[in-house]
């Protein structure tokens, strides 16, 4: 199946065993609407915890049967993303789901060293798939929300993470970007000297088995007429599945611009834990979280 389209995870993920998902805090319609349809898709069994009456009020306004969830009363958003993760922990739960609650709320309950997530030594990095109508495929993007500047060693574990996303949605062999401000090697950009040495390394075999090409401009990356124009040849150049940002500006100001100037549409999780883990804006629509809890299920599978 050759998917392009995010629509296309959710028919993907349909085809494999439906996975059991946790919702911390999920006291709001959105976080409530996503979840519903994703049960309703059989993408998932879901439990909500956080305010019991408040979960069934918004129940109600949506026309949303509560039965169809397993509710957990916790009106604490502190608490209710502890017990969020307890539950992860003792094996009840496939995926994590942020509801509403802030981001470093979320974040505190997954990292907490007794009754988090996060294993000895695990890297979170944020992964974006992105639905953008200017390119014609799905791009998988890192980091653009967690890590400020990741050095090699943790780019080299964003890689992982970046083609494990890739693979999860069939594509065998991944084309990579390596991005920074220009192609040229520089030494006074270090962006573009880390590009050329993860590139290199991937050459070697170290890095998997992926394209990975860097460093590349982001039209370079994205744009089959400038690699022309420039007479760059890389499989990677003009026809990239996955991008690697060197810094979180970079990948946020992607990220957003995205969002805002071409209306892409976006799922998006945290790899490194235990579990795929829902990041989503507390603003984010129904549809961003729905697409988001079926990237972080394929991911899962």
């Amino acid at each position: 199946m050759n998917i392009t389209k995010l629509d296309q995870v959710i028919a993907l993920i349909k085809t494999g065993k439906k996975k059991r998902l946790v919702a911390a805090y999920a006291n709001d319609d959105h976080t409530i609407e996503a979840v519903n349809h994703a049960v309703d898709m059989g993408i998932v069994d879901a439990t909500l915890v956080g305010d019991e009456a408040t979960i069934k009020q918004v129940c109600r306004q949506l026309n949303i049967d509560p039965k169809k969830f397993n509710i957990i009363h916790e009106p604490v958003d502190v608490k209710a993303a502890t017990l969020a993760c307890d539950l992860i922990n003792k094996g009840e739960g496939d995926i994590l789901m942020k509801g509403l609650l802030s981001t470093d709320k979320y974040m505190r309950a997954i990292l907490n060293k007794d009754r988090g997530l996060c294993p000895p030594n695990a890297l979170l990095t944020h992964i974006a798939v992105v639905e953008n109508p200017e390119y014609h495929k799905l791009l998988i993007a890192s980091d653009c929300a967690i890590i400020p500047a990741p050095d090699m060693k943790q780019k080299q574990k964003m890689l992982t993470f970046l083609i494990q996303t890739a693979k999860s949605i069939g594509i065998e062999k991944p084309k990579v970007a390596l991005i920074a401000a220009t192609e040229q090697v520089s030494a006074g950009m270090p962006a573009t000297m880390e590009g050329a040495i993860l590139s290199k390394m991937a050459d070697r075999g170290q890095l998997g088995n992926a394209f990975i090409e860097g460093p590349l401009s982001l039209d370079l990356a994205l744009d089959a007429e400038t690699a022309q124009i420039k007479k760059f040849s890389s499989p990677v150049a003009g026809d990239a599945d996955c991008l690697l940002f060197p810094n979180i500006e970079s990948g946020n100001v992607f990220y957003k611009c995205c969002t805002k100037f071409n209306k892409s549409e976006i799922g998006a999780f945290l790899a490194g834990a235990k579990v795929p883990c829902v990041l989503s804006s507390r603003g984010d629509s129904a549809k961003t979280k729905l697409y988001s809890i079926a990237i972080a299920a394929v991911f899962s599978k």
